[in-house]
């Protein structure tokens, strides 16, 4: 009877966490959408303002790849330097034993 229990938690936590991810993943496509032609008549503090800026479709897709890559950079560089030092831990315990 316990297990039955514990798969019937699992499934709740399974369904509730696909609900999670996709209302987050539907916000992001909605927040990121471009704006429809029936918005092009925005005031000018509007067009000028931060939000506007910040999420221009071309000016956001570089940005965003532009952190992508330095990410990327930084994790192989951050996995090369953890390679290093295990094989200098693995090599300094082989010398001793």
């Amino acid at each position: 009877m316990g297990v039955r229990i514990f798969m019937g938690r699992w499934r709740v936590k399974l369904i509730f966490l696909l609900i999670v991810y996709f209302a987050g993943f539907a916000t992001a496509i909605y927040t990121l959408a471009p704006a429809g032609e029936n918005q092009a008549d925005m005031s000018v503090e509007k067009e000028n303002g931060f939000l506007h800026s910040a999420f221009k479709s071309d000016e956001f897709a570089r940005s965003f790849n532009t952190g992508l890559h330095r990410a990327v950079d930084y994790g192989r560089a951050a996995a090369v330097r953890v390679s290093e030092f295990v094989k200098q831990q693995l090599n300094e315990r082989s010398d001793e034993g």
